[in-house]
C-alpha cells in the first residue's frame, strides 16, 4: 500500500523539493546490529518500501525520527551523519527490496552514535521522535479509510482471478501484499474489524500465513 519510490530523496511531484516537513530516520534491524539511515517526507511510506513486513524486520522500539521543516535540512543532516559514519558502512540485508532504492546507507555498530547525535539535534531545537512505534500506529489509524477501500478492491481481484492474478492462491503476490498490509494493523494492536470490510477480515483469518 506504500507509494512507489526510487529512493529517499524522491519528492512529491506537486510541491518543490525544499518545501514541507521532512524526517531523518534511523531504522535498526531486529536481531542484528545493522540499521538504515536516510531521509523522507513520509517515514511510514519509506519503511514499507524497504520491507513489506517492516513491523517484524525492523526494531521500531529503537528507531528514531528527527523532524525538520524543510527537505534540504533533512538532506544536510543525513549527509553530515553519513560522513561521520563512513567507517561503519555495511552491505544492505538481502531481504531489503533493491528496487525501492534501499540498498545504500546501511551501517553496522552505529546506533549509539546516532542516538547521541539525535540528542544533540534535540538540543538544537529539532523535534526528535523516539516512540516511533506509536508514531507509526497513529499514521496507520489515519490511513484506515484508504485501507478499507484498497483491501476490498484487492480481495475482489484475488477471489476473482483478475488479469494480473489468474491463479489465486496462498503464495501469490497479491495475496502476500494484502496479508502483509493487514498484518501490520494487527502488529500495531489495531483491530481489523473496525477498519476493513467483514469479508476482508474473514479472508485474512482463514488464509494461511505468508
Amino acid at each position: 500500500m506504500a507509494a512507489t519510490r526510487n529512493g529517499d530523496d524522491i519528492d512529491r511531484p506537486w510541491r518543490p523539493a525544499s518545501v514541507g516537513r521532512s524526517f531523518v530516520y534511523v531504522f535498526p534491524c531486529h536481531g542484528e546490529d545493522i540499521l538504515k539511515l536516510g531521509f523522507s517526507r513520509d517515514p511510514l511510506d519509506r519503511i514499507q518500501t524497504l520491507h513489506q513486513r517492516y513491523y517484524e524486520f525492523f526494531d521500531l522500539d529503537r528507531a528514531i525520527l528527527i523532524q525538520t521543516d524543510k527537505v534540504r535540512e533533512a538532506r544536510a543532516i543525513e549527509h553530515s551523519l553519513k560522513v561521520e559514519l563512513a567507517l561503519h558502512n555495511a552491505p544492505a540485508p538481502l531481504a531489503v527490496q533493491r528496487n525501492a532504492g534501499g540498498h545504500t546507507e546501511w551501517y553496522r555498530g552505529a546506533l549509539m552514535h546516532l542516538t547521541d547525535a539525535s540528542t544533540g539535534m534535540e538540543q538544537q531545537g529539532y523535534r526528535v521522535e523516539r516512540d516511533v512505534r506509536s508514531w507509526m500506529r497513529d499514521r496507520l489509524v489515519e490511513r484506515g479509510s484508504v485501507l478499507y477501500h484498497w483491501s476490498s478492491q484487492m480481495l475482489e481481484v484475488i477471489l476473482g482471478g483478475g488479469p494480473s492474478q489468474s491463479s489465486p492462491g496462498p503464495s501469490t503476490p497479491l495475496e502476500r501484499t494484502l496479508r502483509n498490509a493487514l498484518d501490520a494493523y494487527r502488529a500495531f494492536d489495531l483491530p481489523l474489524d473496525d477498519i476493513v470490510p467483514d469479508e476482508v477480515v474473514h479472508w485474512h483469518d482463514a488464509s494461511p500465513s505468508c
